[in-house]
């Protein structure tokens, strides 16, 4: 075939559009998790409040804000993966296509918010619970949540932040752990370890510890 200046040029040309194309691609690929984590941050507002603060009503919705990312992130899994029985997040996590890159983006954000805890426990609680969980209760071989949860209750990578938690909703995942939470104890799941913990602490007591980190900033 004859190489003209004509076909240099042409070649040339479509070269340049390929590698554009492909830049162009690139970036897309690169910012769509980013884009698909806007409109499902969207989705959980709409129950979780603006500021991820919780919202307590007839159905109390947990605090997202602060909330570790690794913890947020296996929560996610675990909806999706029905390891966790509560339909309402199952459907969005399914529905909507949470991939791992879309998870990771949604728990960053709710890491990155820090509002005001919204109390709502009983203030007299909150001495008791403090000692509860700075402590523990040797005599029901209860360990002080602080040995896990970290002294100001902020967690760390796996273990989930409890600080400024809406106190219905620590109620009534302690009061019923095997049922709320501890559907995945076969499986590689932390929170399996809370199932004998919670099995050993009483109605007041758990009152109180709800109490004492609804109020913890």
């Amino acid at each position: 075939m004859k190489v003209t200046p004509q076909s240099v040029f042409l070649a040339a040309t479509l070269a340049t559009a390929l590698v554009a194309a492909g830049h162009a691609g690139g970036r897309h690929r690169a910012v769509a998790p980013r884009e698909a984590a806007g409109s499902k941050v969207d989705y959980c507002k709409d129950c979780h409040g603006l500021s991820g603060q919780g919202y307590r009503g007839y159905l109390t919705m947990p605090r997202l804000a602060g909330q570790q990312s690794e913890y947020i992130e296996s929560q996610l899994r675990n909806f999706a993966e029905r390891s966790r029985d509560r339909d309402i997040f199952i459907n969005m996590a399914r529905v909507h296509g949470l991939s791992p890159e879309t998870r990771s983006a949604v728990a960053s954000h709710f890491k990155g918010l820090d509002p005001p805890p919204m109390g709502g426990g009983p203030r007299n609680l909150v001495a008791t619970g403090q000692k509860i969980f700075q402590e523990g209760i040797p005599e029901a071989n209860v360990p002080a949540c602080s040995a896990c949860h970290g002294p100001d209750a902020k967690g760390e990578a796996a273990i989930p932040r409890l600080a400024g938690q809406l106190y219905p909703y620590t109620v009534r995942q302690l009061s019923g752990w095997s049922k709320e939470r501890g559907q995945a104890a076969a499986k590689d799941d932390t929170t399996a370890v809370m199932t004998s913990i919670s099995h050993g602490l009483t109605p007041p007591q758990i009152d109180a510890i709800a109490a004492y980190l609804s109020y913890l900033r």
